[in-house]
């Protein structure tokens, strides 16, 4: 099979990184831990293979809302225009089987039987680099040429700063824009609360913080040109949905050409700190991301 990568995991026999075998732990349910650190990712395989809690000891930084499509971190393919609503099931909600292998916990999807599309989760503990890296992959299994982007969407609650490099966010999907502020190229949203639904579109620098009740989550990726995203998305979406309910925070993949049986390979990298910056924006609290990052 042919293989499309668009970020390469050095392995960790090669010095990349360091894992440990003891890092994924089996729970009830379906359900397998990752650990390093004082930080835990819990992903449930039996519910689309979707991240449902990282913490930080005992302070949760994802959205815990029960309705359906608010809570944790979940994947689908990009543009969303192919789809429309809601997401794809074997993407979103149907079980995935689970593989744990060398201290790495793979998740694999069914097929799409409207898309043809596999996709495969695997996740892996950097004791080197206090991260959790996850790698998506998706498969074409549809017999036909296809072009697609990869597209992670984490659910965070409505409280503390989103921040990230960009010149500018535009409106997105029809909805209203949010009011982000810049210094230095630098955007910055002081989570709101609004009756209507809310969302951007931004080229940013390969990552993206939120920071709130004393913790810094960080997500590190590709940093794409701006005619890489697919047609109508972008590098970097926030989405926010009405009331004090939940975020969205979103990075998409570069849009790829994928000929039957070729697949592409996207990672990226979680991390999740302690800090006494309070959620503002402020030179402290950038150079702290920014940090994380290089």
């Amino acid at each position: 099979m042919k293989r499309i990568v668009l970020l390469l995991l050095v392995a960790a026999s090669m010095g990349g990184f360091t894992l440990s075998a003891q890092t994924v732990n089996s729970l009830e349910n379906g359900k397998y831990s990752l650990s390093v650190g004082d930080v835990t990712l819990t992903v449930d395989a039996s519910r689309g293979g979707k991240i449902v809690s990282y913490k930080y000891k005992d302070t949760e930084i994802l959205s815990q809302t029960r309705m359906p499509n608010s809570f944790g971190s979940t994947f689908w393919t990009s543009p969303q225009s192919e789809w429309n609503w809601p997401p794809v099931p074997e993407y979103d909600t149907k079980p995935f089987d689970a593989e744990v292998t060398d201290g790495k916990l793979v998740l694999t999807g069914e097929k799409s039987k409207r898309f043809g599309y596999k996709v495969r989760k695997e996740f892996v503990a950097d004791t080197k680099d206090n991260a959790i890296v996850i790698t998506y992959t998706l498969v074409n299994e549809s017999g036909e040429t296809r072009k697609v982007a990869p597209w992670e969407i984490s659910r965070v609650p409505n409280g503390g700063i989103l921040f990230f490099d960009a010149k500018e966010v535009t409106p997105a999907n029809n909805m209203a824009g949010l009011p982000f502020v810049y210094e230095k190229k630098v955007a910055w949203y002081v989570l709101d609360e609004d009756r209507v639904n809310r969302k951007i579109n931004a080229d940013g620098k390969g990552w993206l913080a939120f920071c709130d009740k004393g913790l810094l989550f960080v997500k590190k990726f590709p940093d794409l040109k701006p005619a890489e995203p697919a047609p109508a998305e972008a590098e970097i979406q926030i989405y926010a949905n009405p009331g004090k309910t939940f975020v969205e925070i979103e990075e998409q993949g570069a849009y790829t050409t994928l000929q039957p049986g070729e697949e592409l390979n996207w990672t990226v990298r979680w991390y999740l700190m302690p800090t006494d910056l309070p959620a503002e924006p402020s030179k402290a609290l950038l150079k702290k991301a920014r940090s994380v990052v290089k």
